[in-house]
């Protein structure tokens, strides 16, 4: 109610992020971010994965992914080689800074307030996406990730499961993961000509590998609307036995859908 109130009032609204970035800005203080990179890669890939640049997105503008893909271009170049050692915190935005025209950043699409809109720095979720996908198949602590309260457009060429992405609006709406572990974390992230790659690197091997999976997805139908639901589990697999050790929630997803589905 009071979000709604918000988005009515555009001064308000502009008062209250203002406020929670000066928070956010205040408490970073106490946050020992990881801050390193390296061009020299660790010595163990933990997991790989890529995402396509350009596919159909409802009735978008098809120019919007190509500006996508220029702001994608500028914020690898504060990302790509970050290494997360024993203790520290890895920050989305700590890394990029705020996205601005001054720096290169272009229109593109933005998820905001419950509608897909534009603006500058617009598709940077992609790269959140990635990264927190990788994180998942790793000991990283996720920390701080948010998600989309609305389910925008079909699965058109999906390959995760839906939910499994990152939202993130500068610079209180964050993606943050801490390493609890002794031992030094990296991400690798790049782009071709259709994909946006990425992997994360150990320094040691890792006695566990991670897997996701998708369980109970399902579409609800209330009051003249559609909601999308699912939930995401990690199995956790002790290497040298293949046995399970645990399994854990990750994600529970809850959204309203805005296209309309097939009858």
């Amino acid at each position: 109610m009071i979000k709604q109130i918000l988005v009515k009032l555009p001064l308000v609204y502009k008062l209250r992020i203002l406020q929670l970035r000066v928070k956010r800005t205040s408490s970073n203080f106490f946050v020992n971010f990881a801050k390193e990179r390296s061009v020299y890669q660790l010595p163990h890939v933990i997991k790989r994965h890529q995402s396509l640049l350009r596919r159909k997105l409802g009735a978008s503008d098809p120019k919007l992914q190509e500006n996508k893909i220029t702001n994608l271009r500028i914020a690898l170049q504060s990302m790509n080689g970050i290494v997360i050692k024993p203790g520290e915190t890895f920050s989305f935005w700590h890394l990029i800074g705020k996205p601005t025209a001054r720096k290169g950043y272009i229109e593109g699409l933005l998820l905001s307030q419950g509608e897909v809109k534009t603006g500058i720095g617009g598709g940077l979720c992609q790269l959140a996406n990635l990264l927190f996908w990788l994180a998942l198949h790793t000991p990283l602590e996720i920390k701080e990730r948010h998600h989309h309260s609305f389910d925008p457009f079909p699965d058109e060429h999906r390959v995760l499961p839906f939910g499994s992405g990152a939202s993130v609006f500068f610079n209180y709406i964050d993606l943050r993961f801490y390493n609890p572990t002794h031992h030094p974390f990296q991400f690798q992230v790049w782009l071709t000509d259709q994909h946006l790659k990425g992997i994360v690197f150990c320094e040691s091997e890792l006695p566990y590998s991670y897997h996701l999976e998708e369980r109970n997805h399902q579409f609800h139908h209330i009051e003249g609307k559609y909601f999308r639901e699912n939930e995401i589990w990690r199995r956790v697999i002790d290497k040298r036995t293949g046995k399970i050790t645990h399994r854990e929630l990750m994600i529970h997803n809850y959204s309203e859908v805005k296209y309309d589905l097939p009858h």
